[in-house]
């Protein structure tokens, strides 16, 4: 059970966090924000998916299966990038409980396996102020937090200019291995073709053209999953 207090760097001064990747990242599916896109499209395939209110999200596929990351290996990511979500480690922000015009507490969940007062990184330096380690998930939570509210902008601009569409992922592996990957959506490519010149102003203004660009692009890196997993299954039968 999750155990979530404010951090302080008073009374958690000896707090650790083991530094490895934890189950929490054994997903083929991660959260992403807009903001991160230009990183992502290197690495990795970004798509969009329905929340539970109907709404759209943006996701990294990390693997076919369920429960499968294909960019982790040997204890440690192997892609240039990992995704602000699970960057952060065992912190959340309090977005309702900080004071008007403060910023968000940092929450630590003290149940979190990761947490250890003997291994891992250190989150405070020994006169208090924020360790290294610390400092990186809070600007992951700051990119997550910041980038959901960019993220409504984005679908909202998309939305109107009809520029989502649907795309089903159908993979071949051979001997009888196949994945069908249902219910996600891209920037279609006729419909990013179709814009208008008042259309692709009005996406440069709202600093989202790049943004559909980069989700264009990282449909590429659907072959490189495609490489991995097949290189998993080859190691498997060799083992």
């Amino acid at each position: 059970m999750a155990k979530r207090v404010q951090l302080d760097n008073v009374d958690h001064q000896h707090l650790r966090v083991v530094d490895h990747p934890s189950g929490e990242q054994s997903v083929n599916q991660a959260l992403v924000v807009p903001s991160e896109f230009e990183n992502l499209q290197r690495e990795f395939p970004i798509l969009f998916r329905r929340d539970a209110e109907g709404g759209f999200q943006s996701v990294v596929i990390l693997g076919l299966d369920r429960g499968e990351n294909l960019f982790l290996g040997g204890g440690r990511w192997t892609s240039r990038y990992v995704p602000a979500t699970l960057r952060r480690g065992p912190f959340f922000l309090a977005v309702g409980d900080h004071e008007q015009g403060g910023d968000p507490a940092v929450v630590i969940d003290l149940e979190d396996p990761r947490i250890s007062e003997k291994d891992g990184q250190p989150l405070f330096l020994p006169h208090g102020g924020a360790a290294p380690f610390l400092q990186q998930a809070v600007e992951a939570l700051r990119t997550v937090h910041e980038g959901l509210e960019l993220g409504r902008a984005m679908f909202a601009l998309f939305g109107e200019l009809d520029l989502i569409a649907p795309v089903e992922i159908d993979i071949d592996l051979g001997e009888g291995t196949r994945y069908h990957l249902p219910d996600l959506f891209t920037v279609g490519a006729e419909q990013f073709g179709a814009l208008s010149a008042a259309g692709l102003e009005r996406l440069n203004r709202a600093g989202l053209l790049a943004a559909a660009v980069h989700v264009r692009s990282s449909l590429g890196n659907m072959n490189r999953l495609v490489e991995l997993k097949t290189a998993k299954l080859a190691s498997a039968a060799d083992a």
